[in-house]
């Protein structure tokens, strides 16, 4: 079964998305956001293994891709590592889909996702996306640093040689970052880019204003 984007939009009608490049703020102004208007915030790192769960080999190969340790995940070239992330993003988004359609139906909600400005085009209009951005430097050691992302700290550090895992890493995230910035600021679609100029409470509000909150 194929969804046309029409159907999508307006299934999707109370569903914010604040999408972006890692490390660009997403979870952080999803939060502020959800302290001031009270919205609930869907994130979906925190959905992956339940996803995981529900989906099939056969049809989502990447999801289901298991590495025997560290070295392996972290010993592949960059492309590979690159592909096996955006097949990732790609293949749970029908999963996230149907979450925000159920989660969505009689109220607001925020999605701090990663989507593209071309997938944004088929699941909602502009006035409900905002992309938050940050020039893409040693985002492995970012990424590892935040509380919420121990599991992947211990992983990286669990690696024979954690240097090269970290450098692999750092290249495989600052590419698919670099890219993705080209992208959001190509598209036409609301942007901010983290420079530290700014306080969370005001790019929360300047996202805010976008949203017509």
């Amino acid at each position: 079964m194929i969804l046309q984007n029409n159907i999508l939009k307006e299934y999707l009608k109370n569903v914010y998305f604040i999408s972006g490049t890692a490390c660009g703020g997403k979870s952080t102004t999803a939060g502020v956001l959800h302290e001031k208007y009270g919205v609930p915030v869907y994130r979906i790192d925190e959905h992956f293994d339940e996803h995981r769960l529900m989906s099939d080999p056969a049809f989502q190969p990447s999801m289901n891709r298991s590495f025997k340790d560290a070295d392996e995940f972290f010993g592949r070239t960059v492309d590979e590592y690159e592909d096996w992330l955006i097949k990732n993003s790609r293949e749970q988004l029908d999963f996230i889909v149907l979450d925000l359609i159920r989660l969505s139906h009689d109220s607001r909600i925020i999605c701090d996702c990663l989507i593209t400005p071309e997938q944004a085009a088929q699941l909602t209009v502009p006035e409900r996306v905002a992309f938050l951005i940050r020039e893409p430097v040693n985002l492995a050691d970012q990424y590892a640093d935040r509380p919420d992302h121990q599991g992947f700290r211990n992983w990286l550090e669990s690696a024979s040689d954690v240097s090269k895992a970290k450098a692999v890493c750092n290249e495989t995230l600052c590419r698919v970052n670099r890219r993705t910035t080209e992208d959001i600021i190509g598209s036409g679609y609301f942007f901010l880019e983290r420079k530290g100029d700014k306080t969370p409470e005001e790019v929360a509000e300047l996202v805010a204003q976008h949203f017509a909150w």
